[in-house]
């Protein structure tokens, strides 16, 4: 006697459920960070912080193509695993990656900037400002990319500011 539906997985109940690939669950899962065991969105933040950091991509000439192609594969990637785990999972934090990449866009790359990115970037992702919420809401990898880039346009916008101010542009902008 099989067991009773509540106590199997989705691809049990629905055949026409497909498990995602290991590149596409290693993808979409931001180098795995989404299967950490708590916070994966504020993991999937740190391994988009990490490359940043790489010498040379803040450039707009590396980071602007590599967004590009992390927000169309990001979107067909959080199809599959959305299909497999369900709305926007917590898995997928390939859009928490492409998300600090475009807080931290056309600014000084220091550690002040990134730390103080990295912190309004995850707020401004719980709380989904407008219009965030309402592209959260959307099924589909377009809604979980869509969210985050709206968090991260925030964040890009509360920086720049920040740089505008003397003091705080001063203390931000020193390489550390």
């Amino acid at each position: 006697m099989p067991p009773p539906a509540e106590s199997r997985n989705l691809a049990e109940v629905s055949p026409a459920v497909t498990h995602p690939s290991f590149f596409v669950k290693a993808f979409a899962s931001g180098l795995f960070s989404g299967y950490a065991p708590f916070a994966s969105g504020t993991v999937g933040s740190l391994v988009g912080l990490a490359i940043y950091f790489i010498p040379g991509f803040e450039h707009p000439y590396a980071i602007m193509p590599a967004s590009f192609l992390v927000f169309l594969l990001g979107i067909k990637a959080s199809e599959a695993m959305e299909t497999h785990y369900g709305h926007d999972p917590a898995e997928v934090t390939i859009d928490e990656v492409l998300g600090m990449w475009m807080s931290l866009w056309l600014l000084p790359k220091s550690l002040a900037i990134a730390g103080i990115g990295f912190i309004l970037f995850r707020i401004f992702d719980i709380i989904k400002p407008f219009p965030a919420r309402k592209f959260d809401a959307l099924k589909g990898g377009a809604g979980v990319m869509l969210d985050d880039l709206v968090a991260a346009a925030y964040t890009n916008i509360a920086l720049h500011l920040l740089l505008v101010i003397p003091f705080t542009r001063d203390l931000l902008s020193s390489p550390q």
